[in-house]
């Protein structure tokens, strides 16, 4: 088992404790190198030093976890964020593909996420700077709808235009990305994760396994619950749960 090297920098002394706890508890393969409450501190020492992960808390007296992020550029270590606040940087985190934890931490998500960092095996992590742009761009502009969203793959990372995206199959854990160009992409991310950014763009979930943009439909065959024919072709069910609902949304009714 790989040992990974952590910081933790949370303005609360008792947070801070707590997360080393769990981590000693839950998920021995981290070891905690670099605890602060100083936001400055924790910036020194990302700077100068080398750690696998990092434990950033969001809302700090003077600053955020973002904006520590923002000045430091070129982040070579995997964030995993410790936040009690805001859906509306929930939001913005979803869509940049950082991983993050509600406080009070969950023990299993907690486990999870040191998973996620675990599998990269030997791959460096960091952030990329289009994932810090897309976040940052999020949180300037609240209202704005973000153009393009994170994709995480077995790989790395793919940066995709929203209008891009036909459809999206969920396989278990993993969701298959259809765009207009006919390529296809594996994302490492469950279907329920694109739902729920993607739904307030004009996607709908027309299946346990399907979600449609629905700018790329073009016929809808009835049917016990019918299928959806989209502008490259597939042809995808919709199941009877979902129907009337469906129907509701392209101004129809049964």
């Amino acid at each position: 088992m790989n040992q990974l090297r952590a910081a933790i920098i949370d303005d609360e002394e008792r947070a801070r404790q707590l997360l080393a706890h769990l981590l000693e508890e839950h998920a021995p393969e981290v070891k905690v190198v670099f605890s602060t409450g100083n936001p400055i501190e924790g910036l020194n020492y990302l700077k100068t030093s080398d750690c696998d992960v990092v434990f950033l808390d969001i809302e700090m007296p003077g600053t955020t976890g973002f904006q520590l992020l923002e000045q430091l550029g070129e982040v070579d270590c995997d964030v995993i964020f410790t936040t009690a606040y805001g859906e509306y940087a929930i939001k913005a985190i979803r869509y940049s593909a950082i991983d993050y934890l509600l406080k009070p931490i969950d023990t299993e998500e907690l486990k999870a996420a040191v998973s996620r960092v675990s599998q990269k095996g030997n791959k460096k992590g960091g952030i990329e700077p289009q994932q810090l742009e897309i976040l940052m761009g999020l949180l300037k502009n609240t209202d704005k709808p973000p153009v393009k969203i994170t994709i995480p793959t077995l790989e790395g990372f793919l940066f995709v235009p929203v209008a891009d995206i036909i459809h999206c199959l969920g396989d278990t854990n993993y969701t298959h990305i259809h765009l207009k160009d006919g390529q296809k992409i594996l994302s490492s991310k469950s279907l329920k994760v694109y739902e729920e950014m993607l739904a307030p763009h004009n996607f709908f979930r027309i299946h346990k396994s399907h979600l449609i943009n629905m700018s790329y439909l073009t016929k809808y065959v009835k049917g016990e619950g019918g299928k959806v024919i989209m502008t490259d072709g597939s042809e995808l069910e919709v199941s009877r749960r979902k129907k009337e609902e469906f129907l509701g949304k392209i101004g129809r009714s049964n």
